[in-house]
Protein backbone atom coordinates (compact mmCIF):
# COMPACT_ATOMS: atom_id res chain seq x y z
CA UNK A 1 0.00 0.00 0.00
CA UNK A 2 1.58 3.58 -0.94
CA UNK A 3 2.23 5.34 2.22
CA UNK A 4 1.56 2.35 3.79
CA UNK A 5 2.14 2.83 8.31
CA UNK A 6 4.85 -0.01 8.57
CA UNK A 7 3.05 -3.45 9.44
CA UNK A 8 0.11 -1.71 9.25
CA UNK A 9 -2.77 -4.48 8.08
CA UNK A 10 -4.50 -3.51 4.80
CA UNK A 11 -8.01 -3.03 5.67
CA UNK A 12 -9.20 -0.82 2.85
CA UNK A 13 -12.52 -1.64 0.94
CA UNK A 14 -15.99 -1.42 0.79
CA UNK A 15 -17.23 -3.77 3.18
CA UNK A 16 -20.72 -5.58 3.51
CA UNK A 17 -21.26 -7.80 6.65
CA UNK A 18 -22.94 -11.44 6.43
CA UNK A 19 -22.79 -12.43 9.96
CA UNK A 20 -23.06 -11.38 13.35
CA UNK A 21 -22.98 -12.36 16.46
CA UNK A 22 -23.97 -10.63 19.95
CA UNK A 23 -22.61 -13.13 23.23
CA UNK A 24 -22.28 -16.09 20.47
CA UNK A 25 -26.05 -15.69 19.15
CA UNK A 26 -26.84 -14.51 16.07
CA UNK A 27 -29.73 -11.55 15.96
CA UNK A 28 -33.13 -11.89 14.90
CA UNK A 29 -32.78 -10.06 11.83
CA UNK A 30 -30.00 -10.36 9.29
CA UNK A 31 -27.09 -8.02 9.27
CA UNK A 32 -27.34 -4.93 6.47
CA UNK A 33 -24.02 -2.55 8.23
CA UNK A 34 -21.75 -2.12 5.41
CA UNK A 35 -18.92 0.09 5.77
CA UNK A 36 -15.85 1.72 3.40
CA UNK A 37 -12.37 1.80 4.94
CA UNK A 38 -10.11 4.34 3.23
CA UNK A 39 -6.26 4.28 4.62
CA UNK A 40 -3.20 5.65 3.78
CA UNK A 41 0.00 5.86 6.33
CA UNK A 42 -1.24 5.97 9.59
CA UNK A 43 -4.84 8.04 8.51
CA UNK A 44 -7.78 5.80 8.46
CA UNK A 45 -11.21 6.83 7.48
CA UNK A 46 -14.24 4.67 8.49
CA UNK A 47 -17.84 5.47 6.64
CA UNK A 48 -21.03 3.87 7.72
CA UNK A 49 -23.98 3.95 9.04
CA UNK A 50 -24.05 7.97 8.94
CA UNK A 51 -21.34 9.00 10.63
CA UNK A 52 -17.22 9.14 9.45
CA UNK A 53 -14.70 8.30 11.43
CA UNK A 54 -11.70 9.77 10.70
CA UNK A 55 -8.06 9.52 12.48
CA UNK A 56 -4.51 8.89 12.67
CA UNK A 57 -3.55 6.06 14.05
CA UNK A 58 -1.11 7.12 16.98
CA UNK A 59 -2.12 6.59 19.86
CA UNK A 60 -3.71 10.02 20.73
CA UNK A 61 -7.23 11.24 21.50
CA UNK A 62 -6.02 14.42 19.65
CA UNK A 63 -5.65 12.61 16.91
CA UNK A 64 -8.69 9.65 17.06
CA UNK A 65 -11.53 10.06 16.54
CA UNK A 66 -13.46 12.84 17.39
CA UNK A 67 -16.74 12.69 15.93
CA UNK A 68 -20.54 10.82 17.45
CA UNK A 69 -21.43 7.01 18.33
CA UNK A 70 -23.43 5.60 15.03
CA UNK A 71 -25.74 3.71 17.66
CA UNK A 72 -26.77 6.87 19.38
CA UNK A 73 -25.12 10.04 18.32
CA UNK A 74 -23.55 11.16 21.51
CA UNK A 75 -19.97 12.60 21.24
CA UNK A 76 -17.23 9.34 21.42
CA UNK A 77 -13.09 10.66 21.76
CA UNK A 78 -11.48 7.60 20.61
CA UNK A 79 -7.31 6.93 20.39
CA UNK A 80 -6.47 4.23 17.42
CA UNK A 81 -3.48 1.81 17.10
CA UNK A 82 -2.44 -1.24 15.39
CA UNK A 83 -1.38 -3.71 17.18
CA UNK A 84 -0.22 -6.88 15.55
CA UNK A 85 -2.74 -7.06 12.15
CA UNK A 86 -5.60 -4.89 13.76
CA UNK A 87 -6.89 -1.56 13.85
CA UNK A 88 -8.12 -0.86 17.84
CA UNK A 89 -9.89 1.77 18.92
CA UNK A 90 -9.90 2.44 22.63
CA UNK A 91 -12.91 4.85 23.86
CA UNK A 92 -11.23 8.12 26.03
CA UNK A 93 -7.69 6.68 25.20
CA UNK A 94 -5.54 3.73 25.22
CA UNK A 95 -5.88 2.13 28.81
CA UNK A 96 -8.96 4.31 29.79
CA UNK A 97 -12.05 2.10 29.20
CA UNK A 98 -12.38 -1.88 29.09
CA UNK A 99 -14.07 -1.65 25.92
CA UNK A 100 -12.09 -1.59 22.48
CA UNK A 101 -13.15 -2.04 18.90
CA UNK A 102 -11.16 -4.10 16.66
CA UNK A 103 -10.95 -4.94 13.38
CA UNK A 104 -8.84 -7.49 11.56
CA UNK A 105 -9.05 -9.79 8.73
CA UNK A 106 -8.91 -13.92 8.67
CA UNK A 107 -8.32 -14.23 5.23
CA UNK A 108 -10.75 -12.49 2.77
CA UNK A 109 -13.17 -11.81 5.89
CA UNK A 110 -12.78 -8.05 7.91
CA UNK A 111 -13.75 -9.20 10.99
CA UNK A 112 -15.38 -6.16 13.49
CA UNK A 113 -15.77 -6.79 17.33
CA UNK A 114 -16.63 -4.18 19.57
CA UNK A 115 -16.78 -4.64 22.76
CA UNK A 116 -16.61 -8.29 24.50
CA UNK A 117 -19.85 -9.22 22.94
CA UNK A 118 -20.45 -7.96 19.42
CA UNK A 119 -18.45 -9.46 16.45
CA UNK A 120 -19.60 -8.83 12.81
CA UNK A 121 -17.82 -10.52 9.45
CA UNK A 122 -17.95 -8.57 6.44
CA UNK A 123 -17.37 -9.72 2.66
CA UNK A 124 -15.58 -7.33 0.42
CA UNK A 125 -18.25 -5.50 -2.10
CA UNK A 126 -17.72 -4.68 -5.93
Amino acid sequence: MHGAAPDAPDLRGLWKAFAVEISGTPPPEPPDHVERIEQCGNRVVITAGGVIHDMRVDGTLENGVNDVSGVNWSPIHVAAVFEGDALVLHPNGVGKSPITVTRHLEGAVLVWKFGPNRVTRMRRSD
